[in-house]
């Protein structure tokens, strides 16, 4: 066979179609679990949380992916996360060293497959054509213990790592940890209290929820004289002012080594939520627990304003009032730059949103040492309780707000020896029934070793519509976060317990990356046209007024058959009604320019911003292209030799 330029051709093109397929065929068989993950927190690369919770299994797992891989080809985006999801558990399946056993099944219609995955709990998502598309994962150990996520929900990709290992680690571990959470907040039983409870129509904090899926959480009533050994971590959140006899039970578990974490707030928002529809605050609520402990907060060598609250303008919340959308400085969004990256329990975190909170301050001579957590800007201020409680104006506070400077801590971990709050015991409460009250152990002074307290100058976080977006699914609340408020508990209780595989996934969720720059100009427009409107406003007002009053003349004094305005008001009564309507005019004009330069220099970066995206690359390439042809030009042309 002759080798012509043609036959070569195509026996290239041919070789290239072959190498494309074998190339697919190959890498999907062996690579199909690799990828290159170019994020900036490394969302798709397995942490080293997992590879540990993995590679230390004590029992084998089994975990079963029920995907309907052929329902799912008309729906592309389902079909694509099914594919993440199909390889990140090949990945767990490799790290396992074959401690992690994968199934993958294909549930369709009407099959022994779909009979298991209703069976096993995984939820099907119905389609248009009346069928059910299953994506959900059935974790099982040798002590037939079970875990399932029902359905993986897309809203939720950015937590799949978590979730999937927090699973496997839910059938490894021996025991949940227990918590013990004093508390006067309605956890369990949401805004309504126990009158919705008692009605069906109660829903639980989504945080509650969560510590109740990876804790034995436990209730302490908040009149107890001491802690059961059993308790692991002990919860204080915003509770009632306690007495000495259970500030004494806390206090020895201090010193026995306990470890706390404590949400006090000098005005909490949560608490006075009610389904009432009058608004009226439940009964028995606690407006602020700043004081509920004091006498442990002082050996601790700490304490809470309970007269303030902090505002913080360059992380004010925007809120709607009176018709628009405002900063609400009495909220703040934190981000990443207010927090210890040091730390394991906000190392990681991105988002935090808080409402009314306080300020932890260091008391003089405490023997702890207190490292902050989260902190606030400097752009703050220092607010009296008044003016945030029943009905607080926004603009107000933003008008008023007069910069102190000063970097406020909001949380903090306590550490350090301390020494017992009460130089005795509390005399004992003898039982109602008459018998003899069973005797305390005896009172610890000091700590055994150093102590280990988180303290949070605020319980609002708790609120689900400060953090999440709770969806239902076939009758189950699904909370979709926006912000870490939820990770920053469980990271705390996580550590506190002494786990930390757990923390680093948890902080891999929220990749919510603010517009920054706009939001800075946005703020310093405000700032700077705020009082000019309101002076507009004002001025607008008080011309409408007196031009009512004017109008309002002309009608009073209408002689009987007078038909001109000269036989109703004086030429000067008149000549002041047209000047007022100029005025109103010119207001009214002035005003609409305030309102537009609010917005000018923002649109003016958003044209830009759209500009680059739109003209840049293609501007690159272009340029790219024409300088390779100019630099091909310039290239000197080789000289031929000299015949010999």
């Amino acid at each position: 066979m002759r080798w012509t330029r043609s036959t070569i051709a195509a026996a290239a093109i041919a070789l290239s179609v072959v190498l494309f397929f074998a190339i697919n065929i190959v890498s999907d068989t062996w690579f199909s679990a690799a990828r290159l993950d170019l994020t900036e927190a490394g969302l798709y690369t397995v942490s080293e949380g997992t590879k540990n919770t993995l590679r230390t299994a004590p029992e084998p797992v089994t975990i079963r992916l029920f995907f309907s891989e052929k329902l799912s080809v008309k729906y592309a985006a389902i079909r694509a996360y099914g594919a993440r999801v199909r390889d990140l558990l090949r990945q767990y399946e490799s790290i396992s060293n074959g401690k992690l056993k994968l199934e993958i099944i294909d549930p369709e219609p009407l099959t022994e497959q779909e009979d298991l995955a209703v069976a096993q709990g995984v939820t099907g998502a119905p389609t248009p054509a009346g069928e059910k598309i299953y994506f959900g994962l059935v974790g099982t150990n040798q002590a037939s213990g079970r875990e399932v996520i029902p359905f993986f929900l897309e809203d939720r990709e950015k937590y799949l790592e978590f979730d999937v290992t927090n699973l496997i680690y839910k059938l490894i571990r021996e025991k949940k940890p227990t918590i013990g959470i004093v508390s006067n907040l309605p956890f369990d039983t949401g805004a309504g209290g126990m009158a919705a409870a008692m009605q069906g129509r109660s829903r639980s904090f989504m945080i509650y929820e969560q510590i109740r899926e990876s804790f034995d959480a436990q209730f302490l009533e908040q009149d107890f004289d001491r802690i059961p050994d059993k308790i692991d971590v002990v919860m204080i959140a915003h509770p009632k002012p306690l007495n000495d006899k259970t500030q004494y039970a806390i206090d020895q578990f201090i010193m026995r080594g306990g470890r706390a974490l404590v949400f006090l707030d000098p005005w909490s928002e949560i608490a006075q939520v009610s389904a009432d529809p009058a608004g009226a605050p439940l009964e028995g609520s606690t407006e602020s627990s700043a004081l509920s402990i004091e006498k442990l907060m002082n050996s601790w060598g700490v304490s809470i304003d309970p007269a303030h609250v902090i505002g913080v303008r360059d992380r004010a919340q925007r809120v709607s009032f009176g018709g628009d959308v405002t900063d609400y400085v009495a909220w703040a969004a934190f981000n990443a730059l207010d927090m210890d990256r040091k730390d394991l329990v906000t190392g990681e975190l991105t988002d935090l949103n808080l409402g009314t909170f306080g300020a932890i301050r260091h008391l003089k001579g405490a023997t702890t040492t207190l490292t902050p957590l989260l902190q606030t800007t400097q752009d703050t201020m220092e607010i009296e309780l008044a003016k945030v409680k029943g009905s607080p104006n926004p603009d107000e506070l933003l008008r008023d707000f007069a910069k102190s400077g000063v970097r406020y801590t909001v949380a903090a971990r306590i550490q350090g020896p301390i020494k017992s709050a009460f130089v005795v015991p509390p005399p004992p409460t003898l039982p109602a029934d008459g018998s003899l009250a069973k005797p305390l152990p005896p009172q610890l002074k000091e700590t055994k070793g150093p102590a280990n307290i988180i303290l949070v100058a605020d319980s609002d976080l708790f609120n689900d519509s400060f953090w999440a977006q709770v969806q239902e699914l076939e009758g189950q609340r699904v909370p979709v976060a926006v912000a870490d408020n939820h990770i920053l508990v469980l990271n705390s209780i996580e550590n506190l317990t002494g786990s930390s595989d757990l923390i680093s996934l948890r902080s891999r969720g929220t990749s919510n990356r603010p517009f920054t720059v706009v939001n800075n100009i946005r703020r310093r427009a405000e700032q700077q046209f705020l009082r000019e409107e309101q002076a507009l406003q004002q001025k607008l007002a008080a011309t409408q007024t007196r031009l009512a009053e004017l109008e309002g003349r002309r009608t009073a004094a209408a002689k009987p058959g007078a038909t001109k305005p000269s036989e109703l008001l004086t030429p000067e009564q008149e000549t002041e009604i047209e000047k007022f309507r100029a005025e109103l005019a010119d207001t009214r004009s002035a005003l609409r320019s305030v309102q537009h330069k609010l917005r000018r220099d923002i649109d003016r970066l958003g044209t830009w911003l759209a500009a680059i995206n739109t003209l840049l690359v293609p501007l690159m390439l272009a340029g790219s292209v024409l300088l390779l042809a100019f630099l091909r030009r310039r290239k000197p042309k080789p000289t031929g030799t000299a015949a010999q």
